[in-house]
């Protein structure tokens, strides 16, 4: 053969050994991901309210002040500022899991598993669902199902659309957009990587092989960077979905 790369299985990219019985690399991140939030925030809190805000207080509070403005006040208004630790502890805990996939040793995403997203989806799902109840009762599922002024004919057709758009859909969508772009960016850095390390130690016979390497070196490159973006634009979008979807529910009751 002139030219071999070896691909490992996909399974040996998503799947790690145990460092003890049911815990691996991605529970660990999930785990180190959560611990820094609550020990950078616990540091800034520390900290006197009444002094100027500087170091790790400066950057909470630029991190509160991104959550309200680029989020809440977008999505939700005044009303939904009592939102805003849920929303900032879902964008961050997402991103910190997202941001593994660029940094050696660690070298994976770990909402490139799907059970991550999943769990963050059904969270998401119970809270705004959980709003609605609140503020109506059982009855907002009844607006939930049928908008005012859907025609009586039409309830049925109307109603099994919204269940499953809403109580089926929304879960199952919000988890495979965060899931499938983790690992589709995870699944090139890996083939990027492979093909230059393939190239840059070829067989002696090959060895004109070795300056090509430069060009998946450079998609590598990029890529990463491509990533960084990537692990801060999804966060961004599932926690900004996450805000449109409990607006809906307090804005249902609202309308009521």
């Amino acid at each position: 053969m002139f030219f071999a790369l070896e691909f490992p299985p996909i399974n040996a990219l998503l799947r790690w050994p145990d460092i003890f019985p049911t815990f691996n690399k991605i529970g660990l991140i999930a785990v180190l991901s959560a611990l820094i939030v609550i020990i950078f925030y616990s540091m800034a809190n520390r900290q006197s309210a009444a002094l100027a805000p500087t170091g790790v207080r400066n950057l909470a509070e630029t991190s509160v002040e991104f959550i309200e403005e680029g989020i809440v006040m977008q999505t939700m208004g005044k009303a939904g500022l009592n939102w805003t630790p849920l929303l900032l502890s879902l964008f961050l805990f997402i991103f910190l899991c997202n941001i593994p996939g660029v940094i050696p040793v660690f070298q994976m995403p770990a909402t490139a598993r799907i059970a991550i997203p999943l769990a963050l989806s059904l969270l998401v799902w119970v809270v705004y669902i959980g709003t609605g109840l609140k503020h109506q009762g059982v009855g907002y599922f009844t607006h939930l199902l049928w908008p005012p002024g859907v025609p009586t004919a039409l309830k049925p057709l109307v109603g099994l659309i919204e269940f499953v758009s809403t109580i089926l859909v929304t879960p199952f969508s919000l988890t495979v957009r965060l899931f499938a772009n983790l690992l589709a960016g995870h699944v090139l850095l890996v083939t990027f990587g492979l093909l230059t390390e393939a190239l840059l130690f070829a067989r002696t016979s090959q060895v004109f092989l070795v300056p090509m390497s430069v060009l998946p070196f450079i998609m590598l490159v990029l890529m990463t960077a491509f990533e960084v973006l990537v692990a801060v634009l999804q966060a961004y979008i599932f926690t900004i979905l996450a805000a449109v979807y409990i607006n809906n529910s307090m804005a249902a009751h609202d309308e009521h």
